[in-house]
């Protein structure tokens, strides 16, 4: 190594190292960082310069078992892999990763480390699961929308006509047939929502122009009294797609955040920034994207329920006593007609959404 660069038979070996999806560190046999590539330094949030003047203790969890491993290899000169271990802090969050720690060949006492977060290829699993699951909704919702609104309106107008030649107090029983058709036709069009209709507009949108409606609607209404943290990127460029569209996913996830916090001390935390995304297929077309602009709704309520964890964007999976379970399916819908990805990562007093989206630039 010279200079900062892995060099040799006229090959710049850090441009590789640079351009591989993994975590790579390199450390001397007391534990000190020599070298780390760029997804390193987005893994530990952390640049290269600042992790290559400390010791590996330092960047890990407390008696993390990467410490045993790289012990191990050590004294025993092999190759150890390791696989799905937390490598969760305060600051991160909970992370799975594949590790694998190998000793260089040159006996010189340096170890090169590979760090695999499982989020991504989990991530692309998921979002093929939600797409399918929106997709069988949109099926339902053309058939309740002729099936059942139809008959409904027939049942609404002859109630009405009942109520017209029958005494004061029968009426709260006709009011109530009316109010049920009116609380049935209202989840019918919700679920209409789901029919793919025309075309998705794409249009540049400034996401944190998105955001501060969202958080003024808030605060004035289902809100008030929630704090609200922001940490934006002023750079990010624009998002191609719909902002009234955006403006209800995000809408719908604050929403919910508020609905998570205790009652005292709730907080709610909008974040953007610039990630070096996955590539997924846009809907529609042939074309695939990167989806480097990354918004997070965290809040600090109890979380999610484990067991609803895996299900949490499938149509009528809910917490709530009242809820339909349509809201976050219908997020994970819109958002993949926009090309991108939601995800959620819960524990006790640290919930977060996260969503990555193109650039119109692209």
């Amino acid at each position: 190594m010279s200079g900062g660069r892995v060099t040799g038979a006229g090959l710049d070996f850090e441009m590789v190292l640079n351009a591989l999806g993994k975590a790579i560190l390199l450390v001397d046999q007391d534990g000190n960082i020599r070298y780390a590539n760029a997804t390193a330094e987005q893994f530990f949030a952390t640049g290269a310069t600042v992790l290559s003047r400390m010791r590996l203790d330092q960047v890990t969890p407390f008696a993390h078992p990467l410490l045993a491993v790289v012990e191990q290899v050590r004294q025993r000169g092999i190759s150890v892999f390791e696989y799905e271990v937390d490598f969760g802090s305060p600051k991160t969050g909970h992370r799975s990763v594949d590790m694998q720690v190998t000793p260089l060949a040159d006996n010189t006492g340096l170890m090169l480390i590979s760090l695999q977060e499982r989020a991504i290829a989990q991530r692309i699993d998921r979002q093929l699961t939600h797409r399918g699951a929106a997709r069988s909704v949109t099926g339902m919702a053309a058939i309740l929308a002729h099936e059942i609104k139809n008959p409904l309106s027939g049942i609404r107008g002859a109630a009405q006509l009942i109520e017209q030649g029958i005494g004061e107090g029968d009426r709260d029983l006709i009011r109530l047939i009316c109010d049920e058709a009116d609380r049935i036709c209202s989840l019918v069009d919700r679920m209409e929502a789901f029919n793919e209709g025309q075309p998705l507009t794409r249009d540049p949108v400034n996401i944190h122009v998105v955001l501060e409606h969202v958080k003024k609607i808030a605060m004035n209404g289902f809100a008030k009294g929630v704090r609200f943290i922001e940490t934006y990127d002023p750079s990010l460029p624009p998002v191609p797609g719909d902002r009234d569209q955006l403006i209800q996913v995000f809408l719908n996830l604050v929403k919910n955040a508020s609905e998570a916090v205790p009652a005292k001390g709730g907080e709610i935390t909008l974040t953007t920034a610039y990630r070096h995304g996955v590539r997924m297929a846009v809907p529609g077309t042939r074309r695939r994207l990167r989806l480097p602009l990354e918004v997070t709704v965290r809040d600090n309520g109890e979380g999610v329920p484990p067991d609803l964890k895996p299900h949490l964007f499938e149509p009528f999976v809910t917490t709530k006593s009242s809820g339909t379970g349509l809201g976050l399916a219908l997020v994970a819908k819109v958002i993949g007609d926009h090309g991108g990805m939601i995800e959620c990562e819960s524990e006790p007093r640290r919930t977060v959404f996260r969503v990555l989206l193109p650039v119109a630039t692209e």
